[in-house]
């Protein structure tokens, strides 16, 4: 990708240009793609297993909160609290009050932004979505007095939209760095991920903290791009726990900074045992984005 079209698909300083009207929407996920409820278990035909609980970031309502975008020339939303009333209170996680994910339905495009709230809980920030398609806004919060909580919301751009496919990949380049992720996604449980970073042949071992940690990774599942908890873990290694809820494919996008800059990898990884069709590699070769 060329400088000048990162620069318009990640610039901050640019306001919304949708090349169309859009809208925002609240959705479960596309249809069939949230999970269904675990069947119930019965014992002695008097007591039901609890339902399984939908990953995080696929309905616009949970815990009380909503996700509520505006239609303004900057992506603007606020989070409603139990009362109805935008939540203005919010606690520091990985030193941001709130974060925000989009990313394309197909699983491109993605973006890790920090928007700014005013005093009566209006936040936004200046976002470039130039491509057609289905968008996922995540927003990734804990209020002050309240549970921490992952919303998300759907942009629809207009246009002709063209799809892209991934192919199982755990190397990326971007910017000359060469980012390759080691470990295993395993169903039903919180597997450990290592990230080794190289440049001109040699490994980096400076990298510079990027939200509190060495990197920030974000994991999706592929088919619905529910959204999954990843904590970074402590040591020498870039090294993240993942919580894979389900067998299948996933997006995993890491940030990180070295040289004043940050950058994002991705990789498309499938679970363990999991047998998934090849699909042609159709991003650029040697895409990258950079913040």
């Amino acid at each position: 990708m060329k400088t000048g079209q990162k620069v318009a698909a990640y610039g901050l300083a640019l306001a919304i240009v949708f090349g169309g009207t859009w809208a925002a929407g609240a959705a479960i996920g596309p249809s069939g793609g949230a999970p269904s409820d675990a069947a119930a278990a019965v014992n002695h035909g008097e007591h039901e297993a609890e339902p399984a609980k939908i990953p995080p970031g696929l309905s616009v309502s949970e815990n009380g909160y909503t996700l509520q975008l505006h239609e303004k020339e900057s992506l603007g939303f606020h989070i409603s609290g139990p009362d109805g009333k935008p939540v203005t209170k919010f606690a520091v996680e990985h030193e941001k009050r709130l974060h925000l994910i989009v990313v394309r339905r197909d699983g491109s495009l993605f973006r890790h932004v920090h928007p700014e709230m005013t005093p009566d809980g209006m936040w936004s920030v200046p976002l470039t979505l130039a491509e057609a398609g289905t968008y996922r806004v995540f927003a990734d919060f804990k209020p002050e007095d309240g549970q921490k909580t992952t919303l998300g919301a759907d942009l629809q751009v207009a246009g002709a939209y063209q799809p892209r496919t991934y192919a199982d990949s755990r190397t990326f380049t971007v910017d000359g760095y060469e980012v390759t992720l080691n470990g295993e996604l395993e169903a039903g449980s919180a597997s450990t991920v290592t990230i080794a970073i190289r440049k001109n042949g040699k490994p980096v071992t400076d990298l510079q903290n990027y939200l509190g940690a060495k990197g920030h990774l974000v994991a999706l599942r592929a088919a619905d791009l529910a959204y999954l908890h990843v904590h970074p873990e402590d040591g020498a290694e870039v090294k993240f726990a993942v919580e894979v809820p389900t067998a299948g494919r996933y997006r995993l996008f890491l940030d990180f900074q070295h040289e004043g800059q940050v950058r994002t990898a991705e990789f498309t990884v499938s679970t363990v045992g999991t047998t998934t069709p090849a699909a042609p590699q159709t991003h650029e070769e040697g895409e990258g984005h950079g913040h």
